[in-house]
């Protein structure tokens, strides 16, 4: 049976004592899991002292961007081989806050992704829609877009090695969910457009939900067929909210 995975997404937020105060909350409601994958994004300034309280825990470290160049002048970014260089597994490509509020298209997150990918990092790439681009009857045109770029970039055998997230940008951060069946339909699309390319990898390529998950609801969206694990945001801050979800995906 193919494992779950929660990767926790921390945006711009927390401390060097706040984030040692939730990892030493988390950390040991998480020891006991079993056949769930976990692993948190804090951000770029935080990313050694993380990997440190992670260390042992068997919680993996992400992080939340790439820039496309291995070294340069591009002041403020941060290239594949220093995360590497910290100990980061994932990294997070095309989230929608970076499609949204920094213009990120297709082919730059195609190229991250690919980027990503050859420098032995888990590229978590994020596809979605807007609640306008919902209701125009978009979702799936736009997912497949999204997804296509990549596929053209780095082929099925890269999709495949990286995670997808379906983050409905209509419900996140804002306390609305998508109902699981509404999930479901999306992820399904999204496994059905990876098949027709290889089949066994439209089965095995994890993909994750990220649109508000909390403890109250994780189970029934976890248990959606299609439905391979979660990228959380606020809740992954919360130890208690954070460690039920993981539950949730454990069992």
């Amino acid at each position: 049976m193919k494992r779950k995975q929660v990767i926790g997404n921390w945006k711009m937020n927390g401390d060097l004592a706040a984030n040692r105060r939730l990892l030493d909350e988390l950390l040991p409601s998480l020891a006991a899991l079993d056949g769930v994958e976990l692993a948190v994004c804090p951000p770029f300034p935080y990313l050694a002292q993380v990997a440190a309280l992670l260390e042992g825990s068997g919680v993996a470290l992400g992080a939340q961007n790439l820039n496309v160049a291995a070294k340069g002048a591009f002041t403020g970014e941060v290239s594949a081989g220093m995360l590497g260089e910290l100990g980061c597994r994932y990294v997070l490509v095309g989230h929608s806050e970076r499609r949204s509020l920094y213009g990120e298209c297709d082919e730059t997150v195609a190229e991250k992704f690919a980027v990503a990918l050859r420098a032995g990092l888990v590229p978590v790439l994020c596809v979605g829609e807007t609640l306008a681009q919902r209701r125009q009857g978009r979702t799936e045109a736009l997912v497949s877009a999204q997804l296509q770029a990549v596929l053209r970039r780095s082929g099925i055998e890269g999709l495949a090695a990286g995670v997808i997230a379906y983050e409905p940008v209509w419900a996140i951060g804002n306390g609305e969910t998508a109902s699981p069946e509404q999930a479901q339909a999306v992820h399904r699309h999204i496994r059905d457009l990876l098949a027709q390319h290889d089949p066994a990898r439209g089965v095995a390529t994890p993909i994750l939900y990220g649109g508000s998950v909390k403890a109250d609801n994780a189970a029934a969206l976890f248990a959606q067929p299609d439905i391979d694990g979660g990228l959380i945001g606020g809740a992954s801050l919360e130890a208690a909210a954070f460690a039920a979800i993981c539950q949730a995906a454990a069992r």
